[in-house]
């Protein structure tokens, strides 16, 4: 029994490290979302100064692990049996829950799933004694501790509220100041600003980060908190002299706050956030310790675990160890990039492809919002309202090269987060990490008119659905991990053993998910930097090239993507094979998605050329982009049948068809090979006989539709398989005349 509960602590511990790497992707953007959407510096200074930031918080972290112990059950209440079944339960669902929000680039709160799956595990196993309780001595009262739960509830409601309404104000009041063009207006306000800034990343650290750190305790920390108001002048005051000597020695002040920022919040993260990944395998390590030290004399059934009342001093190693693993999965971790990108795309200033749609709730949050606005505006002086819309006037805006917003509202962002978070500490108040710096970047991007009339309603529709990601996170780790414990404890060792592998085959299958996810993001990068790249375009001769560039990579790609779904869908539904018809429907919903995307470079393309190049070259370009939307939805309309008729088991083509098909289809595609290189190549003079083939192809395949008529004629066959039959051959026909269609305009496009 012994060598099962020793499986048990190791297990724990496996997990430790993957819930490490998981809730370190996760609230990455906590302390990366400024910095990353300012490009305030390089990538790899970004992660050097957050990978600092983690390694000092967790080794100066306090270690005090209490809430895994003792935060959420009364340990003298529970068997060591009991105990270690929670933690199990715990863990699993908490690597699990965090990876699925990780792939859907939903930030959430490390804190409220676990605090929500210690309930979840802790109401189940109350109930069961509750249930087996004979005596009445047993309640929930005494089993288990709400007042956390409670808290934590508050805290999302609380954290939403005063983080989105100061980051609103403090980011429009920094851009009344600073204005769009920050350069020209720092030399008046920099020092002061900055030395504000400094002020407040420092106070965060010393209020939130290090307040009860070991190495800070004793007379050092009683002198801070002893002469708070002292110290805080102190740091102004130098801060504020240090600043404008930087800015005059023409160093971006607002990038050295940035950085200060993004190292203060990565700090607290590791300093206080620890507990949520290896406070629970801790607890079980404790737990085991405590069990082995009676030296067998009491069994895992009868042993209470009154030990966890007291609070345990995590070992320096442990930390170190904690920290080291956080650092390595902010390194490599893709998900982690994923969470941040959802939080910079909500937050940037221009408008481009949005991650989520609309919701009738944010159509009736913007016509409202909209409404109160024009009713304000009316109110307000002309003459005041003038000089607010040249204060932003974001045609002056500087932002660095690929940034989603400047440097000012990126220091507004850290400075904020950080002052909110101490300022709650400080007063007791529940406010989350998470939220408070998603809901500062959301409020700041609202202040900075980065929601426009054509962007607002899906940015609140994703602010919306973050938000509701967040309640979700409590209901969905308290069930889930209330019915782990409940199969824990029903189904014993072997049920423990099912459990894990279903956890491992759940990350198995997440990554590879993701993975296909990821090469969506990778087409729609190429995209974006095609947009880019136009917009940085000097001149129209400039902008027609790249536009020229662009679009013959995409109907390249289009004609052997068409290529090959035409080769797999037939193939598919020769060899009855409905795996690879069902993959060929997925991979022409992305390539659909794909095609919209392309549509975007075309409207940006044409505002870049000259008024009578623009209307001549954007036409061909959008005919271009239509044909080759037309080609992939008319392999769709071929494959969705022969998927259904396949799925359905009905009778397979006869030999004849197969043979006649298979013919023309080879042709079809070599056809479609030639086509592409024709365009790759920029090199049309085998035009007309591209032509000519489209042609022979087009009699060919009518022929075949005649012939196949004369057999329904005959009513030989099957009635199902004529038709399936039928609609291949016109929708290869249609996929014929559109290929030729698109090389035609496609030249007329590339050519002067």
């Amino acid at each position: 029994m012994e060598t099962f509960y020793l499986f048990l602590v190791l297990f724990l511990g496996v997990l430790a490290v993957f819930d490490l790497s998981v809730g370190v992707s996760n609230d990455a953007v906590n302390f990366l979302n400024a910095s990353i959407g300012s490009k305030a510096a390089s990538f790899r200074v970004i992660m050097i100064v957050a990978a600092t930031g983690i390694l000092v918080g967790a080794a100066l972290s306090n270690g005090m692990m209490d809430i895994a112990r003792h935060g959420i059950y009364q340990p003298q209440y529970f068997y060591f049996s009991e105990i270690m079944c929670i933690l199990v339960a715990v863990m699993l669902t908490d690597v699990v829950l965090l990876d699925i929000f990780n792939s859907l680039g939903m930030p959430t709160s490390t804190t409220v799933s676990l605090v929500f799956e210690l309930l979840g595990g802790t109401v189940a196993y109350a109930l069961i004694k509750i249930a087996n309780d004979t005596e009445g001595i047993y309640h929930l009262g005494n089993l288990m501790n709400t007042d956390k739960a409670l808290t934590v509830i508050l805290a999302i409601f609380v954290s939403v509220a005063i983080a989105f309404i100061f980051g609103t104000l403090v980011q429009y009041i920094s851009r009344i100041i600073f204005t769009f063009n920050y350069k020209r207006t720092a030399k008046y306000f920099i020092g002061l600003f900055g030395g504000m800034a400094a002020t407040a990343i420092i106070y965060f650290m010393l209020i939130k980060g290090l307040k009860s750190s070991p190495i800070f305790a004793g007379p050092f920390s009683d002198y801070i908190f002893a002469n708070t108001q002292e110290v805080v002048l102190g740091c102004f005051i130098g801060f504020t002299i240090l600043m404008q000597i930087l800015h005059w020695l023409h160093v971006n002040v607002f990038k050295v706050i940035v950085l200060m920022g993004t190292f203060a919040l990565a700090l607290a993260f590791a300093g206080n956030d620890l507990v949520n990944f290896i406070g629970v395998p801790l607890a079980g390590v404790s737990a085991y310790e405590d069990f082995m030290a009676q030296g067998g004399s009491v069994t895992p059934d009868s042993f209470l675990m009154t030990s966890l009342q007291g609070s345990a001093q995590t070992p320096w190693y442990y930390l170190i160890g904690a920290g080291i693993v956080m650092v390595i999965a902010l390194l490599t971790s893709k998900k982690a990039h994923n969470v941040i990108k959802t939080s910079v795309d909500l937050s940037r200033q221009s408008e481009g492809e949005e991650q989520f749609g609309t919701s009738p709730v944010a159509r009736v949050l913007v016509r409202v919002c909209t409404n109160a606005a024009n009713n304000i505006v009316k109110v307000i002086p002309t003459p005041a309202l003038q000089w607010i819309d040249r204060r932003f006037n974001n045609k002056e805006m500087i932002m660095e090269e690929g940034a989603a917003f400047d440097l000012v509202r990126a220091s507004v962002n850290v400075v904020l987060s950080g002052l909110l978070i101490a300022v709650g500490t400080s007063l007791k108040l529940p406010l989350s990490t998470t939220y408070v710096a998603f809901m500062v970047a959301m409020g700041s991007s609202l202040a900075d008119r980065a929601w426009g009339r054509e962007s607002a309603v899906f940015r609140i529709t994703g602010v919306l659905s973050v938000i509701g990601g967040w309640f979700i996170t409590a209901g969905a780790a308290f069930t889930i991990c209330f019915i782990v414990t409940l199969i824990l404890y029903v189904g014993g060792a072997p049920a423990i053993v099912v459990m894990i592998a279903i956890a491992v085959y759940t990350l198995i299958h997440s990554q590879m998910m993701y993975k296909k996810k990821q090469h969506k993001e990778a087409l729609k990068e190429e995209v974006n930097s095609t947009v880019a790249q136009l917009r940085k375009a000097t001149n129209s001769r400039e902008a027609l090239n790249l536009f020229r560039q662009h679009s013959r990579e995409e109907l390249k790609g289009d004609l052997l993507f068409a290529a090959n779904t035409l080769q797999d869908s037939v193939n598919g539904f020769i060899n009855e094979n409905l795996k690879e018809l069902r993959r060929v429907m997925a991979d022409i919903e992305e390539k659909k998605v794909h095609l919209k995307q392309v549509k975007r470079v075309g409207t940006l393309g044409v505002t870049q050329l000259d008024r009578e190049i623009a209307i001549d070259k954007g036409l061909y370009y959008y005919q271009g982009n239509d044909f080759a939307s037309e080609i992939v939805y008319s392999i769709r309309r071929l494959a969705e049948p022969c998927k259904l008729h396949i799925d359905n088991n009905f009778k397979p083509l006869d030999e004849i068809q197969k043979k006649d098909f298979g013919i023309v289809d080879t042709q079809v595609i070599a056809y479609l090979t030639r086509c592409a290189e024709m365009i790759d190549k920029n090199n049309y003079e085998d035009l007309p006989t591209l032509i000519n083939e489209a042609s022979r192809l087009h009699n060919a395949l009518t022929q075949l539709k005649k012939e196949e008529l004369k057999r329904i004629q005959g009513q030989s066959g099957s009635t199902k398989v004529s038709m399936v039959y039928l609609n291949m051959l016109q929708e290869t026909t249609n996929v014929v005349n559109f290929s030729c269609n698109l090389i035609k305009v496609s030249k007329k496009f590339q050519m002067e």
